[in-house]
């Protein structure tokens, strides 16, 4: 396994995240700890949860909320390796009803961080997370709650998830204002598909020293290999995923190929592809099975030619660069 620092922190987190948004819904408890047991084995200590996940996220939907914070709870406990680990969940989605169990009001941030905490059975929080941009709630209701936190001694950092750019600038110069240490990370979505964060966000990443971990590396399964969907051997969590329109369509069978060129697993030249942008800290795998972790890992030891790199952006082209540029001179 390979590590880094988590952005300008002292922590230090491996390349590659364990996410756990299929405990508890589509992996159960007995394969989820024998997910976690491998990942350990396998030299992975950074586990990301949330609150919501473990069952279907929809408000008028509640049971399954917390269930995969509890596995990864009674693992810990069970394990005995709570201190080897880097635990990161995240708060904002509904938890309970009523209009103050959600968003990240001083109120909820509270709630929601005890309740997390009796469930993950442990004392503290590596890295609490917003799992979203909150435009209702003052930035410094959010860093004053935070600050309460952390005084506590129940959380140790605060990351960010799904921010903009625009976003993690404003929450970081309250942060300064402050004295606070601000965010160390980042959580947004990004592949070789979907490559909006090149624009702003990863940029503003680069510049607060904030470490960027990415989740959907595969895009839901459509860089896995989709000419191969349905065979059983893909990392897919269906069957048969929608392929978005006919131009896609036509990408992905590009993709697939230029893969087959150069002898490489698709599955592990996208996760390489996001492994190799120097911003990222580590990008999340939210395996189903033993062997789809087992699989991922086989993208560390992969380097991307330049050539091929080059022939990824024909295929899957970006926002055009950087913020200004991409757009203006």
């Amino acid at each position: 396994m390979q590590y880094r620092h988590l952005g300008r922190t002292g922590l230090i987190v491996s390349r590659l995240c364990l996410g756990t948004m299929n405990f508890g819904h589509l992996t159960d408890k007995a394969a989820s700890f024998e997910i976690m047991d491998r990942a350990y084995d396998l030299g992975i200590q950074f586990i990301d949860t949330a609150d919501v996940y473990g069952g279907p996220q929809r408000p008028d939907i509640p049971l399954g909320y917390g269930i995969s914070e509890e596995i990864v709870g009674d693992w810990l406990q069970k394990s005995g390796k709570r201190n080897e680990i880097v635990l990161a969940t995240k708060l904002y989605q509904p938890m309970v009803n009523g209009p103050n169990g959600r968003r990240l009001s001083a109120y909820h941030i509270r709630e929601a961080c005890e309740a997390s905490l009796r469930r993950l059975k442990t004392d503290h929080i590596d890295l609490y997370q917003m799992h979203h941009f909150d435009r209702e709630t003052p930035f410094e209701e959010i860093w004053q709650a935070m600050d309460v936190l952390i005084q506590q001694g129940k959380i140790l950092y605060v990351g960010s998830c799904n921010f903009p750019g625009w976003g993690i600038a404003a929450m970081q110069g309250e942060a300064r204002l402050r004295g606070l240490f601000g965010l160390v990370s980042e959580q947004s979505r990004y592949n070789l598909a979907c490559r909006q964060l090149e624009l702003e966000v990863i940029p503003s990443c680069r510049h607060h020293g904030m470490g960027l971990l990415t989740y959907s590396p595969l895009d839901g399964g459509l860089l896995a290999g989709h000419s191969q969907a349905g065979d059983g051997k893909g990392r897919r969590a269906k069957p048969s995923l929608p392929i978005r329109d006919p131009k896609f369509a036509e990408r992905v069978a590009a993709y697939e190929a230029l893969c087959e060129r150069y002898g490489m697993n698709p599955a592990d030249v996208a996760l390489a592809w996001v492994l190799a942008n120097p911003v990222v800290t580590a990008p999340i795998v939210g395996p189903r099975t033993l062997a789809h972790l087992e699989g991922s890992m086989k993208a560390l030891d992969l380097t991307l030619p330049q050539e091929m790199l080059e022939e990824l952006d024909r295929i899957f082209p970006g926002p055009g660069g950087e913020a200004p540029e991409a757009y203006a001179w």
